[in-house]
């Protein structure tokens, strides 16, 4: 009986989704939008952090595993977990949704690293990166389905959680997702994203080749629409105001002492147990790959858990070899041109211990040199000598060599270096 009664709803289910198919799309995404409902002042009971301990993520990972497993996403793992390679950079950031301790929510949040993005494989972002602006694949989007039909009680908290740490602690300009096409419409009407491409993909590897739609959103843009769109609407209907004047105390924002943009918490023990242990994900990787995750932690604490090259070539031995680390700092370069004293404006995006990579609107001469003023944290500057090496990337992206390295920098990079290898929480 209870078979034949589910299998009745999935039916009615179907069916109003195809007359709702049917609908204008002005009034489809009309109806999105009454749909919404954010509670401004969510169960004291939710907590929604950074997944930072091992039973964090493996309580995100199993979540995520069934939510895809049940949409045909991804075949069942013996594991019972969905983890993959992106799982395991520094630069990427996985939140979790917490009711009464317990985990009912995931989504993680990858920043451009050495293995690039998911959706990459399918979908081109030459049109996203031409607009200049940090890029996050917003990835693994999960809710227990105990809290599915809870109106968004979790999801919308969840959501907001993400726009609020995207654009004030991950350096993210613009969003880039791949959904299901079934989905895209939610992303389109409320959240205003712009599709990649018009086509469908039909076969997205990522998702076990189930179809997928590429869409894009431009943050400060959007903010901007949601003003417009629902500036004057009520509270649990206003989600201008929830996403970028609300502060909910449900969130739990990471400490950084310096101007760091990402919070990495895999610490050696934790990648063996996720990609070694409990998964092949270290085992299928090719070399290429390989010799990628040596690049990244290449601090002897690490060595015991990467996985070894088992080729012959040595191609990847001229990757570069120093741990840099991303930030986002106010500084500026005082330099000498033409027999003129130049105070420039600059944004430091990147550091090593031998240098750093800044942002600036204004031209400086490649082989110029200067005194660099850098606000790594609120209370930690540094004041170096420096040499402009090089120009890229649209004109605004320089690097510099530091010609002598002080204390606070150096303490900045060791603490940097430190918390990828961080004593278990």
């Amino acid at each position: 009986m209870q078979i034949k009664q589910a299998s009745l709803r999935k039916r009615m289910h179907q069916g109003l989704r195809t007359v709702f198919s049917w609908l204008p799309r002005d009034v489809r995404f009309s109806i999105f939008r009454e749909m919404i409902d954010c509670d401004p002042a969510p169960d004291p009971r939710l907590e929604l952090k950074v997944a930072e301990t091992q039973q964090d993520l493996e309580d995100c990972f199993r979540i995520l595993h069934d939510a895809y497993v049940a949409s045909g996403f991804m075949k069942p793992s013996p594991s019972g977990l969905r983890v993959t390679i992106y799982h395991a950079l520094p630069t990427t950031t996985t939140l979790c949704a917490k009711y009464d301790g317990r985990v009912v929510g995931t989504m993680s949040m990858i920043r451009e690293g050495v293995f690039g993005f998911p959706l990459q494989s399918a979908f081109d972002l030459t049109d996203v990166r031409a607009r200049q602006g940090q890029i996050a694949e917003i990835s693994a989007l999960a809710v227990h389905p105990d809290f599915r039909k809870t109106g968004g009680a979790i999801l919308f908290p969840l959501m907001k959680f993400m726009y609020e740490y995207c654009t004030r602690y991950f350096d993210t300009r613009h969003l880039v997702i791949a959904v299901n096409p079934n989905k895209i419409e939610l992303y389109e009407s409320l959240l205003f994203f712009e599709r990649l491409q018009e086509s469908v993909v039909d076969r997205y590897d990522f998702a076990n080749g189930a179809p997928a739609v590429g869409a894009t959103l431009d943050l400060p843009v959007a903010k901007e629409i949601f003003r417009r769109v629902y500036g004057r609407r009520k509270p649990r209907k206003n989600l201008h105001d929830y996403f970028v004047n609300l502060r909910l105390p449900n969130i739990r924002l990471p400490h950084r002492r310096y101007f760091t943009t990402n919070d990495p918490v895999l610490t050696p023990a934790t990648l063996d147990y996720f990609f070694n242990q409990r998964t092949d994900v270290f085992r299928e990787l090719d070399d290429r790959k390989r010799a990628l995750l040596w690049s990244i932690y290449d601090q002897p604490e690490f060595r015991t858990v990467l996985p070894m090259l088992v080729g012959t070539d040595e191609s990847w031995q001229s990757m570069r070899r120093h741990q840099r680390f991303s930030l986002r700092c106010p500084a500026e370069l005082q330099i000498k041109t033409d027999g003129d004293e130049r105070l420039v404006v600059i944004t430091v995006i990147e550091i090593s211990l031998s240098g750093f990579q800044a942002q600036s609107q204004l031209d400086i001469p490649v082989g110029s040199h200067g005194i660099a003023r850098v606000e790594l944290g609120a209370e930690d500057r540094a004041t170096l000598p420096v040499t402009v090496t090089r120009r890229h990337g649209h004109g605004q992206f320089y690097g510099f060599r530091l010609e002598e390295v002080n204390d606070v920098w150096r303490n900045c990079v060791s603490a940097l270096e430190t918390s990828h290898v961080a004593t278990e929480l």
